[in-house]
C-alpha cells in the first residue's frame, strides 16, 4: 500500500528562479496563488511562485496520513461550494465536484428514543423527518421559507465575488430584499432563527452554518457570526457544499498544472523573507530549504499568505486584532460505518451528509459560554462528513472492497487560547469529549469501527488551532487568516479588496475582503488588480 505522510504532488523546483525579474512575485502557492499565476501568465505575465514548503496546495491538499495505507484524505480543507465555475472554465482546470444525496443528519433524543433529523434524500422525505421530530409541519414550512430566503441572496450575492466590489447600498439593491437584507447584515443571525424556529434541534442545524472556524454567540452584536453564515450559504449561488473527485489536492493539482501551463515559473522549498517596495517597483528575498539567499525583482507582489505575515514581510506593525481560530480537525479511516442508535436512517445516509453532534441550539450557546470563560465545552459541538461515501476513487481499490471509509470532524468553538498551556493534552482531553459526544448516538463506540495503520495504530489524527498555525502558518489556528468580511466595499476594502497600504503589493490569500474557504476568489480578484492597473508585460 501507499508509504505513511505522502506529501501532495512536489513541483519541481527551479534554484535559483529563472529570471531576476518578474512582472508579478507571487508569495506562497496555495490554491489562490495559484489561481494569481494562472491569470496572470495566461495575459502574458512574467509570474514567479515562491513557496516555502516542497509541494503546492497550502491548506488545500490530499496526503495519506496512516502509515501504510493507501487512503488519500482532504486532510485540512474538505468541501467546495465558494469555487465560482467561472475560474474552473477560464483556467480550463481538469475538475470536478459531486453533489451529497444528504444534506444533513442531527442525531437527538426525544422522550427517551432515538431519532434524529435527516435532511435530504427528496422533499418528502425530509418532510416527513421533520414531522416525525417535532410533530408537525410548521418547522419543516418554516424551514423552507426560511432557504428560499437565502437562496434569493445567494443568487445575487455570489456573482459578484468576482467583480469589484459594490458598494453596500448597491448591494443591498441587487439583493432586493429588505427582509432579508435586515436578517443577514444589520442584525444577529440569531434574531431570525429564534424567530423563524421553535425547535432547539432546528434552531441549532440552522446557527451552525454561522460558526465554522468562528468563534461567536448566535447574539453578538458585530456580527461576526453574520459574516460567516453569508459565506456558508451563498457559495456557488446555491449555498450547496460538495465533494472534490479524488480530493481537495485535485484542485490544487489542476491549479499548478494551469499555471505551469500558461509559462509561470513555480519554486518550491523557497520561503520570502521580505518585501521591499517603492510603490512601482519591488523586491523580494527570499532563503532556500537549505539555507541560500536570494531576492527578485518585481513590479507587483501577491502574497498568498495572511495578513499577519504580510506585515511581517514588509515589516510593518502586525494587524489588530490578532487572529485566533476555534476548531478542532478530526481525520479518520474506518473499517465501517458504524450503527446508529436511530435504526430508522442507514448509516450510509446519516454520514453522507454533515452529521451534527451535540448541536443543539442551546448546546452551541453552552459550549460558546464555556470556551469564552476559559474552559473546554463539557459537550463539545462538532460536525462530520465520509468523503468516500460520495467519491471512493480517495480510497485504494483493495480499501473500497473492505467497506473502509473515511470520516472528517470539524470541531465548533475550541479557541486557541485554550491550547496554550499544554496542547498536547488538551488535544486528547478535547478529542475524547469530542469522540464521546459522537458515542452517544451509536450503538457501537467509534473507536471499535477504526482502522489500523502498518504499524498497528488506530487511523485517527487530531489537530487544533495551534497545530494548524504550526503546520500551515494559519495565524492563531485562523481557518480564514482573520475574521470574514461582509462581501462590500468600506473605506479601507479598495476596489478589488486586495489593496493594501502600497500600490503594487496585494493581498491574495483568505485574509482579503471576499477571502475564506477555498474559493479561488481573492486569487482571481488580485490578478484582475495587476490586469486592470494596465502596465504593460515586461520584455
Amino acid at each position: 500500500m501507499g508509504a505513511a505522510n505522502v506529501l501532495p504532488r512536489a513541483m519541481p523546483a527551479l534554484s535559483p528562479p529563472a529570471r531576476t525579474s518578474y512582472d508579478a512575485v507571487i508569495v506562497g502557492g496555495g490554491h489562490n496563488g495559484l489561481v494569481a499565476a494562472a491569470y496572470l501568465a495566461g495575459a502574458g505575465r512574467t509570474v514567479l511562485v515562491l513557496e516555502r514548503l516542497g509541494h503546492t496546495g497550502g491548506a488545500a491538499v490530499s496526503t495519506r496520513p496512516f502509515a501504510g495505507v493507501d487512503a488519500r484524505l482532504s486532510r485540512y480543507s474538505y468541501l467546495v461550494s465558494l469555487l465560482p465555475r467561472k475560474i474552473v472554465d477560464e483556467l480550463g482546470l481538469r475538475f470536478a465536484v459531486r453533489k451529497r444525496t444528504v444534506s444533513s443528519y442531527t442525531p437527538a433524543e426525544r422522550g427517551g428514543r432515538a431519532t434524529g433529523l435527516l435532511v435530504g434524500g427528496g422533499a418528502e422525505r425530509t418532510r416527513e423527518s421533520f414531522a416525525a421530530l417535532t410533530g408537525g409541519d410548521s418547522e419543516y414550512a418554516a424551514w423552507q421559507s426560511f432557504y428560499a430566503s437565502t437562496l434569493r441572496v445567494a443568487e445575487r450575492v455570489f456573482p459578484t465575488l468576482t467583480e469589484p466590489l459594490p458598494a453596500r447600498a448597491e448591494l443591498r439593491s441587487r439583493i432586493d430584499d429588505e427582509a432579508a437584507w435586515r436578517m443577514l447584515f444589520e442584525e444577529p443571525i440569531g434574531v431570525a432563527i429564534e424567530e423563524r424556529f421553535a425547535d432547539d434541534l432546528v434552531r441549532g442545524v440552522v446557527l451552525t452554518d454561522a460558526l465554522i472556524g468562528t468563534f461567536a454567540d448566535a447574539h453578538d452584536p458585530s456580527l461576526l457570526q453574520n459574516r460567516c453564515f453569508l459565506y456558508h450559504v451563498v457559495g456557488g449561488g446555491t449555498g450547496d457544499w460538495d465533494v472534490p473527485v479524488g480530493g481537495m489536492g485535485a484542485l490544487t493539482d489542476a491549479l499548478a498544472d494551469a499555471a505551469r501551463a500558461a509559462g509561470a515559473d513555480i519554486v518550491t522549498g523557497h520561503e520570502a523573507t521580505r518585501v521591499e517596495t517603492d510603490g512601482a517597483h519591488a523586491e523580494v528575498t527570499f532563503c532556500t530549504e537549505e539555507g541560500a539567499t536570494g531576492s527578485v525583482a518585481a513590479r507587483h507582489v501577491l502574497v498568498n499568505a495572511s495578513p499577519q505575515a504580510l506585515a511581517t514581510l514588509l515589516g510593518d506593525a502586525p494587524p489588530a486584532p490578532a487572529a485566533e481560530g476555534a476548531q478542532l480537525k478530526v481525520n479518520m479511516l474506518l473499517r465501517r460505518l458504524p450503527r446508529l442508535r436511530d435504526r430508522s436512517v442507514d448509516p450510509r445516509d446519516a454520514f453522507a451528509g454533515t452529521f451534527h453532534i451535540a448541536e443543539g441550539y442551546g448546546q452551541l450557546a453552552t459550549a460558546y459560554a464555556e470556551a469564552a470563560g476559559g474552559t473546554l465545552p463539557s459537550a463539545p459541538p462538532s460536525e462530520i462528513y465520509c468523503h468516500s461515501l460520495t467519491d471512493p476513487s480517495i480510497l485504494a481499490p483493495e480499501l473500497a472492497a473492505r467497506g473502509c471509509q473515511t470520516l472528517t470532524l470539524f470541531g465548533l468553538h475550541t479557541p486557541a487560547r485554550l491550547f496554550t498551556e499544554d496542547n498536547d493534552a488538551v488535544r486528547d482531553e478535547l478529542l475524547k469529549a469530542t469522540l464521546d459526544q459522537l458515542d452517544a448516538h451509536l450503538a457501537e463506540p467509534i473507536t471499535d469501527c477504526l482502522a489500523v495503520d502498518g504499524d498497528g495504530r488506530p487511523c485517527i489524527e487530531a489537530k487544533t488551532p495551534l497545530d494548524l498555525e504550526r503546520e500551515l502558518r494559519l495565524p492563531g489556528g485562523h481557518i480564514f487568516h482573520r475574521d470574514l468580511a461582509f462581501p462590500h466595499a468600506t473605506a479601507e476594502t479598495g476596489r478589488w479588496g486586495v489593496e493594501t497600504a502600497h500600490a503594487n503589493v496585494l493581498l491574495c490569500g483568505a485574509g482579503a475582503v471576499r477571502g475564506g474557504g477555498v474559493s479561488g476568489v481573492p486569487g482571481h480578484n488580485a490578478a484582475m488588480a495587476v490586469l486592470e492597473a494596465g502596465r504593460a508585460p515586461a520584455g
